[in-house]
This record gives structure tokens, sequence and C-alpha cells, in this order.
């Protein structure tokens, strides 16, 4: 045995430290996997595709956002647009139930309504919208010419004309709302704040329905809305309401109460009158238009009979 300094003993083989790429290609597609397969279960269980509905909410919401604070001729372009979408969307489902709703004048309502709201106030609103649903109604009476348009009678004319009318109410007249907020001294704020309520009411009863919903709704209309979904979202709406009112449009604390509560009913009324009427129309989506949402009123069912709730608080409050 010598004492050398300079003898070494067994070397011994060091072991790489990094990982080769065929490991870091398994990883990946192991972390992959695990995720189509959680995404999987999350949209069976709440019927949409997380993934497509996570990034059309948010490029929605950015093009709305952007529009608001900063050219609001530009939030009248793109909700008059989405609006007059939204019309063809009804008119076309409502045809897949045996109802006829011309859809030219419909459309010419929505754009002449949203028009109105933006520059002519609620009285400009109000009288086109009467006006874009007598075009409708006189419409559909000239095309009585047609025998086709003459098939089931009296009836079936009805019927049409109350379609009519619906589409009107519904999507024209509730879709101009917001443009009629917007108008209004320091409504592009209230705009944004109902907005941002509804996208929290939505989002709390998502999660909580997903995570701890058992107890269902209305069940023969909305099976995957549960209570304590329900509760979820009236939290959420709360607490965003609350801070929204407080500091940016400088109301006092219990007006974002009463705000996050009207809202949280709304959005919710507006779901399960959406879902309601699919049922009656027996479709699922509006249309298939935009991938993990349905149709732009399946996304926006829930801010329609809200913009109605957010201009009657502004009128109040403001």
């Amino acid at each position: 045995m010598t004492n050398d300094p300079g003898a070494r003993g067994p070397s011994k083989q060091r072991r790489p430290t990094g990982i080769s790429r065929a490991e870091l290609e398994d990883r990946v597609r192991a972390r992959r996997e695990q995720f189509e397969e959680a995404n999987e279960r999350i949209t069976a269980r709440s019927g949409r595709n997380l993934l497509s509905a996570i990034a059309i909410g948010v490029a929605l919401a950015v093009l709305m956002v952007v529009s608001l604070l900063f050219i609001s001729e530009l939030f009248l372009v793109f909700v008059g647009l989405i609006t007059c979408v939204g019309t063809v969307e009804l008119v076309g489902a409502l045809k897949k139930s045996g109802r006829s709703v011309p859809v030219v004048p419909s459309v010419l309502s929505a754009a002449g309504v949203s028009v109105a709201a933006f520059y002519g106030g609620a009285s400009g609103q109000w009288l086109t919208l009467l006006a874009g649903i007598g075009l409708v109604v006189l419409w559909r009476l000239v095309l009585l010419a047609a025998p086709a348009y003459r098939a089931g009678g009296v009836g079936q004319l009805l019927r049409d004309l109350t379609a009519a009318v619906l589409v009107q109410t519904y999507v024209v007249f509730l879709g101009s709302i917001s443009i009629l907020l917007v108008s209004q001294p320091d409504g592009r704020w209230w705009v944004l704040s109902f907005m941002v309520v509804v996208i929290c009411v939505d989002t709390g009863a998502y999660a909580a329905g997903l995570n701890f919903g058992k107890h269902p709704m209305a069940p023969r209309i909305s099976p995957k809305k549960t209570w304590e979904g329900f509760a979820g979202a009236l939290l959420v709406a709360l607490v965003a309401a609350v801070l929204l009112t407080v500091l940016l449009l400088h109301e006092e604390w219990w007006v974002g109460l009463i705000f996050g509560l009207v809202l949280t009913l709304t959005a919710t009324f507006g779901d399960l009158a959406e879902s309601l009427l699919k049922r009656d129309m027996g479709i699922k989506d509006m249309s298939t238009w935009l991938p993990g949402h349905g149709g732009f009123l399946d996304r926006l069912d829930s801010m329609l009979p809200s913009a109605a709730a957010a201009y009657v608080l502004y009128i109040i409050f403001s």
C-alpha cells in the first residue's frame, strides 16, 4: 500500500445530471395524456370542451374590454355584429322547430336598433325596435303570396309571428341595451362592471358545480345546474361586485351587494330561460359557430337579461 498522494483510487463513473431527449418526450407525452384525460372528464361532466371554451371566452373578453376602454364606436360595431349573428342563430334554430321567421328583416332590425340605441338613446331604441317588429311582421305577411308559406293555415302564421316578436325582444332589444348603457355618461364603466360580474357568476357556478354539485336546481330544464353551483356563483359575484362598485363605479359598498345579487339572479335566469327555449325547440346548442360554446347566444344567454338589470341599476344609483 502506498502513501503517494498522487496515487488515485478506482475511478467512479459519473452519472449524467440531465435527461435524454427520449425521456423528455416520454414525460411530455405522459403529461399531455393526463391533461387530455382530465379535460375529457370535465367535458363529460360539464358538457363543454374546457380548452376551447376558455380560449374563445378570453378572446371575446379582450375584444370587449378594448372596445369599451378606448373606442366606444368600436363597441357599437362589435356588439351590433354579435346581435346580428345571434339573430341569425335564433332564426335558424326556430326554423328547425317549424317556425318560419324572415331572416333579412330580422337582421336589418338588429342593426338598426343597435345604431339607434347608441345615437338616439332610449327613445330612438324603442321607436326603431317597433319599426323593426313591424317590418318583420309585414315581410312575413307578404310571404303568404307563396303557397309554401300558407301551409298550416292561420295557426302556423300566428306561431311564426310570435316567434318573430320573440327574436326582436329577446336578442335585438336585450342585445342593444348594453349599447344604450355605454352611450350614457360613465356608462362604459357600468357595462364593464356588469360583464365582469356575469363572468364571475358563470365561473363560480361552473367551478362550484363541478366540484360540489349534488342537488339539481332545475333537472328538467338544465340537469347540470345545481344549487351548490348557484351558491358558488353568488359568493364570487358578491365579492367581485363590491370591489367593482367601490373601486370603479365609486358607489357605496352596499350598492355592490345589490349589484351582485341582482346580476346573479338575472344571469341564472338567462341561462335557464335559454335552456328551456332550446329544450322546447329540441336542440342542444343554438349553433356550432363557437367550439366549446355552441353559438354566440349560448355564450351570451346570461349577459342579455343582465344588461337590462345593469341599466336599471345605473338609472337608480348613478
